[in-house]
């Protein structure tokens, strides 16, 4: 029987390292109310970020398998355009911060769900699903902790 590949030092550390500018966002919007907005800006722009490194991930995996359907695509943009308009609302005043925030960070607790729904390459190698599992947790769970500290202002 053949063992299980493991996730390697590097993207577990680096991973987990991701979490940090979150975690600096909500101790500064704990920390110092007025830098809260500031606070749910950066971490909000960060949670839009990661999304779209998530809806990339997504996307290379349907080229690689050289998917010719369209919903594999859809589903690989749409976490650009989820972080796109939830910054967009709050610029455009459409939205308060809290609000875009806890669109973002549903947004990463859902992401999951598109790694099983995008293909097998994740699928089969359980290490990794859970290293993606506890980082879209720990950067959700993070971004929505975010929201409630920029709505106590």
């Amino acid at each position: 029987m053949t063992p299980l590949p493991q996730v390697r030092t590097p993207p577990a550390v680096l991973g987990v390292a991701g979490l940090l500018p979150q975690m600096a966002c909500v101790a500064i919007a704990l920390a110092e109310p007025e830098a809260r907005m500031a606070a749910g800006v950066v971490g909000g722009g960060y949670a839009a970020l990661i999304l779209s490194f998530l809806g990339g991930m997504w996307w290379m995996q349907a080229l690689l398998r050289s998917d010719e359907r369209w919903w594999p695509y859809l589903l690989a943009v749409a976490p650009s355009l989820i972080g796109w308009a939830a910054l967009l609302a709050v610029i455009g005043g459409v939205a308060p911060p809290t609000a875009a925030l806890m669109a973002l960070a549903l947004a990463l607790l859902a992401s999951p769900l598109g790694d099983r729904e995008i293909g097998p390459l994740l699928r089969g190698v359980p290490a990794w699903r859970q290293l993606r599992l506890t980082l879209s947790s720990g950067l959700g769970g993070l971004t929505l902790a975010l929201a409630l500290a920029v709505g106590r202002g």
